[in-house]
Order: C-alpha cells, then structure tokens, then sequence
C-alpha cells in the first residue's frame, strides 16, 4: 500500500470532523462573546499606528478560525505517524493561546472589550485540548 493510500486509510472521519466541530464551536461561541462585549459597550477597537483600529468582527473570525485549523489539523496529520504529538500539541496549543491574552492586556482596549477578548482566547485553548482528545480517542482506522 503506497505512503498516500495508507494515511487516507489511516486518517478516519472522526479525526477531521472533531478539528471542524471544535472550530466551528469555538467561532460561535468567540462570536456571542463578541456580542455580549457590545452590548457591554466595548468597543473592540485599539490605537494602531496612531488610528483606531477594530478587530471585531473580522479580527475574531480570522483569529479564532485560522489558527485552529491550521494548528489542529496538523497535529492530526502528524498524529497519524506520531502520536504522541497530540499531548504536546495540546500543551503548546492551550499555553499559547492563553499566553497570547498578555498582548490584549497590553493593548489599549476598553475594559469590556479587554475581558471578552481575553476569554475568547480561553476558548480557543479549551477547544485545542477537547478538539485533540476526540483526535487521540478516535479510531486509527
């Protein structure tokens, strides 16, 4: 069985399909925090280069989405060979997203806009390590 042939044998539907769930979720739910971040009268907006800039609502779709499938699905991939990627990749994942709240306390949003921008990286770190246990727990074949 050739290397690409054995991988798409390997790569079972419930591996992709936890990657997309927990993205799909984590969007959402980083979106109601946006929501509710309005509603409290956050802004979402910080000084860059002297001028206002949002990061809502594109900067929290592009954030939440893109690192997590790119990050989720490569560690699936490697996990396909490796598997013990998963637990470091869980450990990288979750530390990164939660030390990156660091950046949003030190830029200059309002105080609303600065807490839900922050659980919207707790999300995002909490859906790392849900979204690779149902990779590891899934069946290899």
């Amino acid at each position: 069985m050739s290397a690409i042939a054995s991988t798409a044998h390997n790569l079972h539907v419930t591996k992709p399909r936890a990657v997309l769930g927990a993205t799909i979720i984590a969007l959402v739910v980083n979106l109601i925090l946006w929501l509710i971040g309005l509603a409290l009268g956050g802004s979402f907006e910080m000084t860059d280069q002297g001028k206002p800039a949002s990061v809502a609502p594109g900067g929290v779709i592009t954030l939440t989405v893109v690192p997590l499938l790119v990050g989720l699905s490569v560690a699936m991939l490697i996990s396909l060979k490796w598997e013990p990627i998963i637990r470091i990749a869980q450990i990288v994942g979750a530390v990164v997203a939660l030390g990156t709240i660091a950046l949003t306390i030190a830029a200059d949003f309002d105080a609303a806009s600065t807490v839900m921008l922050a659980l919207m990286h707790v999300v995002v770190a909490a859906s790392v390590v849900v979204a690779l246990e149902a990779v590891r727990r899934s069946p290899s074949n």
